[in-house]
């Protein structure tokens, strides 16, 4: 790892760390690090689909504070980080099917992003807890296009709402997500 790198790395792993430990200020600033490089990472594996990638790193920051108690201090903290968001972009491909897998997904982290498959589970149950929340037109569309993979008209179809209601429920329930995220800091 280069030094620069490795300054990142400590910087982060700290910043986790104090906010860990209930620091707000620290985690709000790990928080946003950490968007400033899943960024980068989504924009390389999904050029044709840049519209996916700013819900792809709501979607892995809203993971990392779901699990940010099981990150281990003696572990990279990027490392965790990008296994999360390589599941993510996983689940992504999968529930596009065969369209995106020409995608390439390893690179210089993927020895980091190794993981089993229990992370990926739990991930996926604490997700479900903060849905229940959500208000049916909210939490439904969610869970049809962005957990289940279906298209705005399939959403629409199965949950009774317009297609405009779907995007619209869809937009205001991660924006309802990421500001309970943003509240509970």
């Amino acid at each position: 790892m280069n030094p620069a790198n490795e300054d990142r790395e400590a910087r982060l792993a700290a910043l986790m760390v104090a906010a860990q430990r209930g620091d707000a200020q620290a985690y709000a600033v790990f928080l946003r690090e950490t968007a400033a490089l899943l960024r980068p990472f989504f924009r390389r594996r999904l050029v044709q689909w840049s519209d996916e990638v700013e819900d792809l790193v709501q979607e892995t920051l809203l993971a990392v504070h779901n699990k940010r108690e099981t990150y281990d201090p003696a572990q990279p903290v990027t490392g965790w980080m990008y296994a999360i968001a390589r599941y993510k972009l996983v689940d992504l491909l999968r529930a596009r099917g065969p369209r995106l897998h020409d995608q390439p997904l390893d690179d210089e982290h993927a020895e980091l992003a190794a993981e089993d498959g229990a992370g990926a589970h739990e991930a996926r149950r604490d997700l479900a807890v903060l849905l229940a929340d959500l208000p049916d037109k909210q939490r439904l569309p969610i869970e049809c296009m962005k957990i289940e993979g279906l298209s705005v008209a399939e959403t629409a179809q199965r949950t009774g709402l317009s297609e405009s209601a779907v995007k619209v429920g869809v937009h205001r329930g991660l924006k309802a997500l990421a500001a309970r995220l943003r509240g509970a800091r």
